[in-house]
């Protein structure tokens, strides 16, 4: 077996550098060092096969070919025609580039790829008189080019396809949660399954069935069709089945995970969805707005969940929504920690509650936050003179920025409890392997909010409704993440506005 370690580049979200850190610690990578956006590592080709299939947090997983410096995208199309690219292609290969550049010297990311190409392809056609096809999609060789000032570094992706697509979705609402941030709100409230957890405005079910893989220790990327390391000419087939089939690290989850939404054709949507991933066992589901809670499903859990943020709604029925929330919080759910993201400060203001945490996290182009509650019985002040904190994690700072780095030494251990449920399938060879079934679903485009319009100006406050009118009032709201059928909409026409 190969166990040459060379670098490998992580990489996600800002603001998850830490908790991928942790993962790929946990997973035996050496020499981590966080960056944005980004966690460089050195490990061997079994550690590279398995990131791509266990790392909740990760986009893509880069192997690092060759580096070099250039001013201009010519100086990039010397530097790439100077590569033995033979070792890697042939004429009857086709390939995919994509340039990342932060640079007041390539300002055209496009431009750059097209030059790469051309050096890739002129480099062929001096010696063979052929050269590669280029594929946007499905390439048998999928290339990276990251440029930072002047330092260029060209990787093989071994990803190909981003990891947030696990493959287990199958239907969708109008602007689901991305599936490695869900993973990562997840893994940065520590939570692994040791209680109940709850997500009250569940959607297409994305974070339920996060927390379910995380509490079974399942690997997410278990559910992907291929990764692009598939189609490399060194490609180990037997090792990569050997850590594919391997299940020793799963685990039985003993806790229940709950769910629910105000709108059925979510719930309908969300079932599909965690039936797919294969984790319906461990999930209840009902149809309810956040408002008809009377009583929690345990005495004590996590309560996750991520909010419309006013992008499909007026900013008085969103201030009414969020003043829902925390009314629920206060009275229905003592004694758990409730994990909020959200967009708008405003937002927060009307939950009414105190944060003992607050982080910065990308929602897509959003800036947004990612508040934790811990919901307590009594006063706040009879809370602390009993030598409680809001913030029980010993060293936690108040609140952790971007760029803000976590401890990655924590090791946990469980035992396994093997699973059978995988099906046969055939790769391109015709051989067998074995892969878990999945429909992997088409993510749509998510919309962003025009933020200086929506509120009203300072010192205006928004009529404040009670009871069961503030409920009727909810309840003739236009579903905040939910996009009308056709029939909806066509019954709903004649209705005033």
């Amino acid at each position: 077996m190969n166990t040459e370690k060379f670098e490998i580049v992580a990489k996600t979200f800002q603001g998850l550098e830490d908790v991928l850190a942790e993962e790929l610690k946990n997973l035996g990578a050496e020499d981590i060092e966080i960056g944005r956006r980004m966690v460089s590592f050195h490990g061997d080709k079994t550690l590279l096969y398995k990131t791509n299939l266990a790392c909740r947090t990760a986009l893509r997983i880069l192997k690092p070919i060759y580096k070099f410096e250039a001013s201009n995208p010519d100086e990039v199309y010397e530097k790439m025609k100077a590569f033995e690219w033979d070792t890697l292609l042939s004429p009857e290969t086709t390939f995919s580039i994509d340039s990342v550049t932060y640079s007041d010297c390539f300002k055209h990311s496009k431009f750059v790829t097209y030059r790469a190409k051309d050096a890739i392809a002129d480099y062929f056609m001096e010696k063979t008189g052929k050269r590669p096809s280029v594929r946007l999609n499905g390439a048998e060789l999928v290339l990276n080019l990251h440029i930072s000032h002047m330092s260029c570094t060209l990787s093989l992706d071994s990803s190909g396809e981003s990891l947030h697509k696990r493959g287990y979705r199958v239907g969708q609402t109008e602007a689901p949660i991305n599936e490695v941030l869900a993973a990562g709100m997840i893994l940065k409230t520590g939570w692994h399954g040791e209680t109940d957890f709850i997500d009250p405005m569940c959607g297409s079910g994305t974070i339920l069935i996060e927390a379910a893989l995380i509490a079974t220790h399942t690997y997410p990327g278990i559910f992907r069709k291929s990764f692009a390391f598939e189609r490399w000419k060194d490609f180990d087939e037997e090792l990569f089945e050997t850590l594919y089939n391997d299940d020793s690290h799963e685990q039985e989850f003993t806790h229940r995970i709950y769910g629910s939404d105000i709108s059925p054709r979510a719930i309908d949507i969300a079932t599909k969805n965690i039936k797919s991933a294969g984790v319906a066992k461990y999930i209840d589901l009902k149809i309810m707005p956040i408002q008809r809670y009377e009583t929690a499903p345990s005495e004590q859990g996590i309560l996750i969940t991520n909010p419309p943020y006013g992008e499909r709604i007026s900013s008085s029925d969103l201030f009414g929504l969020y003043e829902s929330i925390g009314n629920r919080l206060k009275h229905v759910f003592k004694g758990y920690d409730a994990w909020i993201i959200s967009y708008h400060k405003e937002c927060f203001d009307k939950i009414g509650l105190k944060p003992s945490v607050k982080i910065d996290l990308m929602n897509g182009a959003l800036e947004c936050e990612y508040r934790k509650y811990e919901i307590f019985d009594g006063r706040y002040k009879e809370f602390k003179e009993e030598g409680k904190n809001l913030d029980k994690r010993e060293g936690q700072t108040r609140r952790t920025n971007l760029r803000g780095k976590a401890p990655f030494d924590r090791k946990r251990t469980y035992d396994s409890d093997r699973r059978s449920d995988k099906t046969e399938r055939f790769d391109r060879s015709g051989k067998p392997s074995f892969r878990r079934d999945s429909k992997p679903g088409k993510p749509i485009g998510k919309k962003t909010f025009d933020r200086p319009e929506r509120f009203k100006p300072d010192g205006e406050k928004s009529e404040r409704l009670h009871g069961e009118a503030a409920f009727r009032k909810f309840v003739t709201f236009k579903q905040p993440s939910i996009k009308p059928s056709d029939d909806n909409r066509k019954k709903d026409s004649n209705k005033p506005e």
